[in-house]
């Protein structure tokens, strides 16, 4: 496994992210329990998840899964860095929303914290990141609250996720005047297919110190090989395939037709292609069985020479920097 520091600070973190969105909807504990283990075998020690994860009436329970996980000991919490995340109504499907009971107001920062603490059986978050941009509250009382939870050893770091680029900008300039570290890290959709980050966000990250943390690197599926798995197995995959246009349909098999060139895997390609970018920290892999972590886990052994990427590009054609990508 190789490892890296997260953003500007002193955090090392794993090339590859656990991500743990699958625990509990469609993993059940026990195989979510041997999957963190096997994560931890094989050098992965950063893992991700949310406050909502579990959805629906089950908001919480991925949580919950880490924190029963992490109750039997053998170092799993001390050897994990751990991010989660805030900003959802924890309030089940159908049920009455009672104010402050989402986004980022100092008043749900404390309750959040405090619950996703008892969830997870820990005392402390490394990582703990926003889900998306709360447009109504001051970056002044969101930074003084996660302040007084660094203060408290509630968490280490801040992070966010899903902002556009002058919102990492704005935050960091308001962190700035309080002299606090501010986000150490951006969780963004990141993919072959979806690389509209390259004009502000990416950018904006590495300017500020920013680590990147792509989430659904396989594009739900798209890029692990869906025109070939329609082929084979149907159901699921060959549902995706019919809604593909022309124009989606070609420009896939285009890839799958170099990932076999390449000899590698559709997926474990678009996870290398990933691990290439020199923004990137980590992709967060979410994998329902540990078969799908064995396929992830071969992308650390992809090393793509300029042609390939370059064939990757036209293929995929990414985004220069704004405003050189739409004007001079």
């Amino acid at each position: 496994m190789e490892y890296t520091s997260l953003g500007r600070t002193g955090l090392s973190v794993s090339r590859l992210c656990l991500g743990t969105m699958n625990f509990g909807p469609l993993t059940n504990e026990a195989d979510a329990h041997q999957i963190m283990d096997t994560a931890h075998q094989e050098g992965i020690n950063f893992f991700d998840t949310a406050n909502v994860y579990g959805w629906g009436e089950n908001k919480g329970r991925t949580e919950e899964i880490i924190g029963t996980w992490f109750a039997q000991g053998g170092g799993r919490r001390e050897r994990t860095v751990l991010a989660t995340k805030l900003y959802g109504n924890m309030n089940g499907e159908g049920k009455d929303n009672w104010p402050n009971d989402d986004k980022l107001s100092a008043l749900n920062i404390r309750r959040a914290v405090d619950a996703s603490l008892k969830r997870l059986q820990t005392d402390y978050i490394d990582v703990y990141q926003m889900h998306h941009v709360d447009r109504a509250t001051p970056w002044e009382e969101i930074w003084q609250a996660m302040e007084v939870l660094t203060t408290q050893g509630k968490i280490l770091y801040v992070g966010s996720s899903n902002f556009a680029g002058w919102h990492i900008a704005t935050a960091q300039a308001a962190a700035a005047k309080r002299n606090y570290l501010g986000l150490v890290a951006e969780q963004s959709l990141y993919n072959l297919l979806s690389r509209t980050v390259e004009l502000e966000v990416l950018p904006s990250a590495q300017y500020h110190g920013l680590g990147v943390i792509p989430w659904s690197p396989l594009a739900g599926g798209l890029l692990g090989g869906v025109l070939r798995k329609a082929g084979q197995e149907g159901g699921r995959s060959a549902d995706r395939a019919k809604k593909l246009s022309t124009a989606e349909r070609e420009q896939l098999q285009a890839y799958e037709d170099f990932s076999d060139k390449l000899a590698v895997e559709p997926g474990t390609l678009a996870l290398a292609w990933l691990l290439h970018q020199p923004a990137v920290t980590a992709p967060i892999v979410g994998p329902r069985t540990a078969d799908q972590l064995d396929t992830a886990l071969k992308a650390l052994e992809v090393k793509l020479d300029a042609e390939a990427l370059g064939r990757l590009d036209e293929i995929f054609p990414g985004h220069r920097t704004a405003p050189e990508d739409y004007a001079w």
